[in-house]
């Protein structure tokens, strides 16, 4: 297949790499993955991403930001995110939002990182790559205080309804190896409603392998079984699919991809 992949959202950061990093995403252009989108989760990630990128300038950008599991930031949070923002690499606010799944964090420390951090996201005229978890009652109202959004929903949890919601929104959605599963058919229904150009894929690896690989370190060569998912439910072919979501995430994150300035 001639692939052209963007996973746009992935963790390569994360000690589940560390063995072989490196050589991973060295074999990557090879097998079509053409770009990567490194997210933090915290500023340590936020900052190990834009170091990684340093090393792989042609297929690592990144994302900076506090997630929503994470311990309330510190005081000056703000201030070192915009710094680390001046970076060529980074390309988005993120990953940030709502996590409701596990006790033990503050519901009202989440709400206001995650208003801080979209409003420096509109102040340095940045899309914003957002988590939402258990908790998609509270990110809609508080999302529509800030719409029109530029940005991307990731690891979609909602219906076809939300969907819609966010759309209108302005924001793009991305689908992970969840779509694989056999008990998809939430995401499949909603993955049904959206318009191909609002469409992203994504790993979260390492985390959310797909069929065939359930269970396994997930990393973004295992993209093709996605996009194939993607494929039958949008009567396309994988590779179509591939390149359309690859050219969306460019677009959003504003930077070439597959040719293309």
């Amino acid at each position: 297949m001639d692939l052209c992949i963007f996973d746009s959202h992935s963790h390569y950061t994360d000690p589940a790499f560390d063995a072989d990093r490196d050589e991973l995403l060295r074999s990557f252009p090879e097998k079509g993955v053409r770009r990567c989108m490194v997210c933090g989760t915290d500023l340590h990630t936020s900052a190990e991403g834009i170091a990684l990128a340093e090393r792989f300038p042609e297929l690592i950008v990144t994302a900076v930001g506090i997630h929503p599991e994470c311990p309330a930031p510190p005081a000056d949070y703000l201030t070192v995110l915009e710094q680390m923002a001046a970076h060529p690499s980074v390309r988005a606010i993120g990953e940030i939002g709502l996590d409701y799944h596990y006790e033990g964090y503050d519901k009202a420390v989440q709400q206001r990182v995650l208003r801080e951090q979209l409003l420096l996201a509109r102040r340095l005229d940045l899309p914003v790559i957002l988590h939402c978890r258990d908790a998609i009652g509270d990110m809609l109202e508080i999302l529509r205080e800030f719409a029109p959004l530029s940005g991307v929903m990731h690891c979609f949890p909602g219906s076809a309804e939300t969907a819609r919601e966010v759309l209108q929104m302005g924001l793009y959605i991305g689908f992970t190896g969840v779509i694989t599963f056999k008990n998809a058919k939430k995401p499949l229904a909603a993955l049904r409603s959206i318009p191909v150009d609002r469409l992203l894929i994504e790993t979260d690896c390492p985390y959310m392998a797909p069929v065939p690989y359930r269970g396994q370190r997930c990393d973004s060569t295992m993209l093709t079984e996605t996009a194939a998912v993607m494929a039958r439910e949008k009567g396309m072919t994988t590779e179509e699919i591939c390149r359309m979501t690859a050219e969306n995430a460019a677009r959003l994150f504003g930077v070439g991809i597959c040719g293309n300035p």
